[in-house]
């Protein structure tokens, strides 16, 4: 089938591919993420399905800026299933977001990607994106 939008349906499958990327236990809340991020009209969270499989998926944001022209996009999550990786279908979802990303008026997207992810990192190059080092975080009190 290819790229769609994701389903809540889809949570299950979605749960284990970001297992795969060392998320683990998110099958206790993924569902009603999913739902959340499906009502959202700055969201995209697309798979990629296979023989009626979910085998990819990416969350993509728009982000309206006020002080530039351009917004732009980032990938908060984006995950092909390990079994088939290095045949394509990462590329295919990534410029399938860039054309998404220059319809909503962006002029960039940013994916922020741990230091561990080497395999990644090298994807990311081949895809065009350069490496920004400054990125600063704040950790939030716990919430239940």
């Amino acid at each position: 089938m290819g790229i769609r939008k994701a389903d809540v349906e889809d949570w299950k499958q979605i749960s284990l591919l970001l297992n795969q990327l060392d998320y683990p236990d998110t099958e206790q809340f993924i569902k009603d993420k999913v739902e959340t991020l499906l009502m959202d009209t700055n969201e995209e969270l697309l798979v990629f399905e296979e023989d009626e499989k979910v085998i990819a998926l990416i969350s993509i944001h728009f982000i309206p800026q006020l002080a530039v022209k351009g917004d732009y996009a980032r990938i908060s999550y984006f995950a092909v299933d390990t079994n088939i990786r290095s045949k394509g279908i990462g590329r295919k979802i990534e410029e399938y977001c860039n054309d998404l990303a220059i319809k909503r008026n962006c002029d960039r997207i940013e994916v922020h990607c741990h230091s561990r992810r080497t395999e990644a990192h090298r994807f990311y190059i081949r895809q065009g994106f350069t490496e920004s080092p400054k990125y600063f975080i704040k950790m939030l009190p716990k919430f239940d």
